[in-house]
């Protein structure tokens, strides 16, 4: 069998197959093993937007979105229904290149984010989440630096001030 590896997420999931032992299985097993859905996590201002392509899945019951402290989780399941549909045994596809069973993916977010500040909408097959406002940076303040000599702080005789720094001497 000859494998076309093009770009690196062919050489990741060479990888991954082998780590799991999932190059070794029966194809049949490896039918429904599940998928990991093609993601693009992106900027739009202070928002980080995750879209993942998943045509043919019901958003209503086979997604779940969830954020665990600095982590976004899409999870579910693409079920094949043709399968279901069709009098043909499993095993009589020659090729089958579509992927069915269940995925997870998690985006590591930059810090923590509440629920309230998510939202998950599904279009033409694409799920595009928004977090909103994990990306804002601290707010910048001006400090005004002043000019002239620095107040002198005076000590009782005998004591020197905390945080004054020794006197370098001359030997």
């Amino acid at each position: 069998m000859t494998a076309t590896l093009t770009g690196y997420t062919d050489v990741d999931r060479l990888f991954r197959d082998l780590w799991t032992g999932r190059a070794t299985r029966p194809a049949a097993r490896r039918e429904t093993d599940g998928f990991s859905p093609a993601a693009d996590v992106y900027r739009d201002g202070d928002d980080l937007v995750a879209r993942f392509d998943l045509p043919g899945v019901d958003p209503q019951t086979d997604v779940s979105v969830e954020v665990q402290g600095r982590r976004l989780v899409v999870s579910g399941e693409r079920k094949d229904v043709r399968a279901a549909a069709s009098d043909a045994p499993a095993d009589a596809h020659r090729v089958r290149e579509a992927r069915y069973g269940t995925f997870r993916r998690v985006v590591t977010l930059p810090r923590a984010a509440s629920g309230e500040d998510v939202t998950a909408r599904y279009d033409a097959g694409v799920l595009a989440v928004t977090v909103g406002g994990v990306l804002a940076g601290p707010t910048t303040h001006k400090v005004t630096v002043e000019t002239g000599a620095a107040p002198v702080v005076e000590a009782p005789v005998g004591e020197t001030p905390a945080d004054a720094a020794p006197e370098a001497t001359e030997g």
